[in-house]
Formats: C-alpha cells, structure tokens, sequence
C-alpha cells in the first residue's frame, strides 16, 4: 500500500497547480453566489492530501535507497531536455515541511483574511507557491530549478502586490521583484557557463562530475573560469536567501499579508539555501567562491541582525533575523558543512512561522505595526506570548530546542579552526537574542498603551495553526533524536551558546523592562543608531546606482524614442502632407503636364542615385 504513494510521488506538485486552477473559479465575475471563501477551503484540502501523500511517501523509502525518475520533456537538434527527479529522505522531508507550513498559514489565512473579498486569489497563489516549492524539492537539475526558482520570483512579486491598491504595496512589490532580477539575471549566466564546462546540469551527474580527477586538475589550472562561474551561480541564492546585498526585497515584501510572510519568512526564503546546498560538489572546485560565499555569510549575518535592533515596524523587526539566518547557512556550506546547512534549514523552517503568526495577531486588531505604539499585552494575549517565546526559544541557542542543537553542530564544525567564525555565530546567537527579546518586551510587556488597550485574544483560525506549531517547534529535539539527526552534546559549545543567549536576552529585558531607562532608546552615537536604522543607507544606495543607472537608461530612451524614432515618422508625415499640398495644385487634367511631373521625379531619384554611388 505504502508503495503506491511513494511511486507515484511525483504527482504531489500537481495537488496544488490543480488547486491553483480550480481557485480561478472563485474570481470575481464567474463564480458569485458562493462568494470566494470555497477557493481556499479546497486549496486548504488539497494541501493536506499532499501532506499526507508526502509523509506516507516518506515512510516507504525510510529505509532504503533514494529513487530517480526521469520525466521527458524536449529532444530537439541534440538538445535532451529531461525532467530528472530524485527522490529521497532528505527530498520527501522537505515536501512535509513545505505542505505542513502551508496548511498551517492557509488555516491561518482563514482569519486574517477574513474580511477580504480577494480570498480565490490570494489562494490560488498560496497554491502556485506550494506548487513551485514542492517541485523544487524533488527536481534535481539546475536547469528546471532555475525555471522553477522564476516562478517563485513571479509568485512573490503577486503576493507582495496583493493589496495593489496601496500605493506603498505597488512599489514594495516592484522593489522586490526587480531586485532579485539581479541574482536570477547572475544565475542564468552561471547556469549557461557551467554547461560547457560539465555537459550536464543535473544535480548528481555534477556531483560526479566534480570528483572526477580530471575535473580537478582543470579547476586548478584555471581558477579564474570556476570563480566566475561560481560567483554567477552564487548570485542567485543570494537573492533567493536575501543576502547582502540584494536583502532589500525582503524588507519590501513585509507590505504583503501575514499569511503570505508566514510562508515566506519560514519555507520560500529557503528555496535559495536549498540549491546552493545541491551544488556543494560545483562549488568544491573554486576555493574563491567559497571564501566569498563565507564573506557573503559573515556579513549578512553580523549585518542584519544589528539592524533588526533599530528597526520599529513589527514586521522588520522579524524580517532581517531570516536573512541573519540564512547567513550563517552560507557559512555552513562555504566552509563544506553542507549537512549542518541541511540541519539549520530543517529547525529554522520549521520555527520562523511561529514569531510572525504570534505578531499577525497582534497587528490584525491594534491597527498600528509601530511597536514603540504598544505594550502590556501579556496579561491581554497569554496564547500569543507564549507562541512568540516558544519562536524566539526555538529560533536562537536555548537548549534543549532546536536551534540549540543546530547551532552547536555549526560550531562543532567550525571548532577553533576558524576562531572568527566561530565569535561570529557566538555574536550573531546574542545579536538575534537581543532581537527577539527586545520586540517581546516592547509588545508583552510593560503597561498598555493607547493601541493596545483593548486587544483580545483571537478567535480559533488564529490560534489552532499557531498553538499546533508551538507544539511541532517543541518536539523538534524529539524528532531529531527519533531519526538520528541529534546532534552529540558538545560541553565547550553548549556552554557558550548557552551564555551567549542568556546575555543577550537579559540585556533586552532590563533595557526595555527597566521603568528608568527612558523609551524609546536613544543610543549616545546618533548617527550609528541611525545607520542601523535606515539598513546602512543601503536603500539610498541602490537609488544612487542600480535604481539611478535605469533611470538614466530610461530616460534616454524616452528622449531617443520622442525627438528620433517619432521625430522621424512625423518628419515624414509633415514632409507627404506638404507634398500632397503642393501637388493638388498642378492638377490640370492634361496629360503631357503628369507626364513632365513624373519625368522630373524620375530624374530627381537618379540623380540621388548617382550621387550616393560615386
């Protein structure tokens, strides 16, 4: 019986594509009586068909081998274009989390999006998400999982437009699309290099071809060629995992819906992790791009997690941590830890949905996103702070959960080897434990402000998928020791982190529980609190050079496009209609007087003719 669904695993991406379709229907003008609520309880239903087949699947291969299909799709003039899917532990585990975070978020959409008449369509591309996601997961060709990572790039750009309206959500979408355009545009070059190089995109026969001893003798003897072809392959993922420094999309997709940040902050952002994690074998071959993939980490982690402090709006609060995160995956597999980097995405994925669905309830009914605008809310909301605490514990290195246990086979790995990695990490745990703690006092605790004096706790959409995550986040030691994922206990590290979390979190609760220390914070170095603030003047930056050298583009294109390409056409029309002017008068009705007309335009054309040869 169990065989059945892992053979025909490969069916599971179609569960949603279908549910994408069949949530058209509900749009407005064909489907109206109804209303658009049944779009997503039938997208909620065909997430949870696919989770069940994809855990059965999981269970049939437990023990044994992974599978590979071959799905054919264009041979043409010597081009085979295949669809090759490996199936796998690893593959079929990322298709459980992708389903569960995505039924979660869809039950949760259910209330925050309770008032809006846009349900079919924001459904239908929770569905197309998932659809990407999942194909993503089983595909194992750079090829298909360049095409598949620009559907999530359209997919983005829709969700982060929803609310089109708005003209902040206009201009938040574009920001986010168009930037990572820049990473898609560096990957497709690194995609197309690389062919030539190894005859092949698919996943494994890469992985061979890496360890070839030819192969190696080549990357040695041109470094440069494997650099480059490395860092274009590294843009990618770094868009994807918003990475310094195309991390501004993230910041701009906040203007989206929580059900949709949900899904983005814990499960899309990882898509870009997960292709860089299959092309550990590529990327064996130029110690460069790895040193710069470490580079790359390093600051983004430092970085991002430092401006999370500064940051008021709730939703960035939680915004940079994710790509704090996801930088020190980048140190993971720059420093060939690519199953530490498997071991992180696999916690974090499963956390990073708790701290937003926590501060999705609070925004959906205290109006304000301002968190220096709210306080006392603990006593108010107990479920959701405890599911914020339960995120945070998760997220950063307090044992026994799971980002303790992560974090430690990340410094187990490092060990003093690399001392300033290891400091890194130690400095990155504390900065995000800072972090979280900062925004749990600023919402939870102290006395209740104006936004939040009345602000019940919500009714079941919102709770059931946040308290069912809480008790997944809980249980992560649990799942990890029942598949032999633990990691062993390691005393230096364990101590480390643990004191490294403990400074960070006292230090924000008596800063922001402190009834004298005047709020909000105001360090004595204005210009550095500012600096963080404003993202390091990153986006006055990206104004000054990419957004400024397309504007100077397009404007030269308006000017070419209205005084030459226009200026052309209308010179001739005014040049036919003089013409035609002057010639209606020499109509006479004789015929030797056309005749003489034709004649000296004849010779009015050879002469020119003659001209321009000689």
């Amino acid at each position: 019986m169990l065989a059945w669904f892992l053979e025909s695993v490969w069916l599971v991406p179609l569960y949603p594509f279908v549910g994408t379709i069949i949530a058209a229907l509900w749009f407005p003008g064909i489907i109206r009586r109804t209303g658009p609520r049944p779009a997503g309880y039938f997208n909620t239903l065909m997430t949870l068909v696919s989770l069940i087949h994809s855990g059965l699947a999981l269970l049939a291969l437990w023990k044994y081998e992974p599978l590979y299909v071959q799905v054919p799709w264009l041979q043409v003039a010597g081009l085979d274009l295949t669809l090759p899917l490996e199936i796998s532990k690893t593959s079929l585990t990322a298709l459980v989390v992708i389903f569960l975070v995505n039924l979660l978020a869809q039950i949760y959409g259910f209330g925050y999006m309770e008032m809006d008449w846009g349900w079919a369509r924001f459904y239908s591309l929770l569905a197309f998400f998932e659809a990407g996601m999942s194909a993503l997961a089983l595909c194992d060709s750079l090829f298909f999982s360049y095409m598949i990572l620009e559907i999530l790039t359209l997919a983005t750009y829709l969700l982060v437009g929803f609310w089109f309206p708005q003209p902040l959500v206009v201009t938040g979408a574009r920001d986010a699309f168009l930037t990572k355009r820049i990473g898609d545009l560096l990957l497709l070059m690194g995609v197309l290099a690389l062919w030539p190089l190894a005859r092949t995109w698919n996943f494994t026969e890469l992985a061979q071809w890496a360890q070839q001893p030819e192969t190696i003798a080549y990357a040695q003897a041109h470094p440069g060629i494997f650099l480059a072809v490395g860092l274009g392959l590294l843009a990618g993922p770094m868009g994807k995992c918003a990475q310094f420094p195309f991390h501004l999309w993230l910041d701009e997709a906040m203007e989206g819906p929580i059900p949709a940040t949900i899904l983005r902050n814990s499960v899309v952002v990882i898509t870009g992790a997960w292709v860089l994690v299959k092309l550990m074998p590529v990327w064996s071959l130029s110690p460069g791009a790895m040193g710069v993939m470490v580079g790359v980490g390093v600051a983004t982690a430092v970085g991002a997690s430092a401006i999370a402090i500064a940051q008021i709006d709730v939703k960035r609060t939680l915004s940079y941590p994710v790509s704090a995160y996801l930088g020190l995956v980048f140190i993971a597999v720059g420093t060939g830890h690519p199953d530490t980097a498997l071991l992180l995405l696999l916690v974090y994925s499963l956390t990073a949905g708790l701290p937003v669905m926590a501060v999705g309830n609070i925004v959906w009914n205290c109006i304000t996103q301002d968190v220096t605008l709210l306080g006392g809310l603990w006593s108010r909301r107990p479920i959701s702070g405890l599911s914020f605490l339960v995120g945070m514990a998760g997220l950063v290195a307090l044992p026994p959960l799971g980002g303790f246990w992560a974090l430690m086979q990340l410094l187990s790995d490092l060990d003093w080897q690399s001392p300033l990695l290891v400091g890194v990490v130690l400095l990155v745990n504390g900065l995000l434990s800072f972090s979280f703690m900062r925004v749990f006092c600023l919402i939870f605790g102290n006395r209740p402000k104006q936004m939040s004096e009345r602000a019940p706790e919500l009714h079941w959409p919102f709770i059931l998928p946040m308290t069912a995550l809480a008790g997944v986040v809980l249980h992560i030691p649990q799942i990890l020791a029942a598949v032999d994922l633990l990691p062993a206990w390691q005393t230096d590290w364990g101590i480390l982190l643990t004191l490294s979390t403990v400074s960070g979190l006292t230090l924000a609760g008596v800063v922001y529980l402190s009834p004298g220390i005047a709020k909000p914070v105001v360090l004595p170095w204005r210009s550095f609190q500012d600096l963080l603030a404003y993202d390091l003047y990153t986006p006055r930056l990206y104004k000054m050079t990419v957004v400024g050298l397309v504007d100077l583009v397009s404007r030269i294109t308006d000017l070419l496009d209205r005084y030459v390409v226009d200026g052309l056409v209308n010179l001739v029309g005014v040049v036919t209609i003089i013409g035609g002017e002057t010639l209606k008068y020499s109509t006479s009705g004789k015929f030797q007087w056309y005749l003489v007309t034709i004649l000296l335009g004849l010779s009015l054309v050879v002469g020119l003719v003659i001209v321009t040869l000689s």
